[in-house]
């Protein structure tokens, strides 16, 4: 009974990274079309020592569809309506407005944390942006566990 069980719930587990999978790409290529027309890819691929667009937009598709499975296996039951996927997802791309361009990927490249600049104009764009990508994430998670 212990074996089904623990199987059922690998079952859900996977589901539900996958959902988030699926909802972290569809949010990750609006969210990339949005940053190539803004000229911001190539700071994406500066990440991995790139400068190329298109690097910059394969970077961004890896991490949101990262992003997008950790967004299932958190959130993966609260968000199975459409209200709920949305909101999560709003928040998830809250969360990660605040840890991706303003701490990680600073970090990363050698600036340090950028919470004094989170009101910049870029970054003001950068935050619409997440949060387009959260919401469609969520949106197409829900739609994903429901078809």
């Amino acid at each position: 009974m212990t074996q089904s069980t623990f199987q059922g719930q690998t079952s859900d587990f996977t589901q539900q990274a996958v959902a988030g999978v699926i909802g972290g790409l569809a949010g990750g290529i609006v969210f990339g079309m949005m940053m190539g027309m803004m000229g911001a890819l190539p700071m994406i691929a500066g990440m991995v020592g790139s400068s190329s667009a298109v690097v910059g937009f394969l970077v961004h598709m890896v991490i949101s569809a990262l992003i997008g499975a950790s967004f299932g296996v958190i959130f993966g039951r609260m968000s199975s309506t459409y209200g709920a996927g949305l909101g999560w997802g709003l928040l998830y791309g809250l969360v990660w407005w605040v840890l991706g361009p303003l701490l990680i990927m600073p970090i990363m490249m050698g600036m340090g944390p950028q919470f004094g600049n989170a009101f910049t104009s870029s970054n003001m764009m950068s935050l619409v942006g997440h949060l387009i990508y959260g919401g469609i994430a969520g949106l197409v998670y829900a739609w994903w566990v429901n078809r």
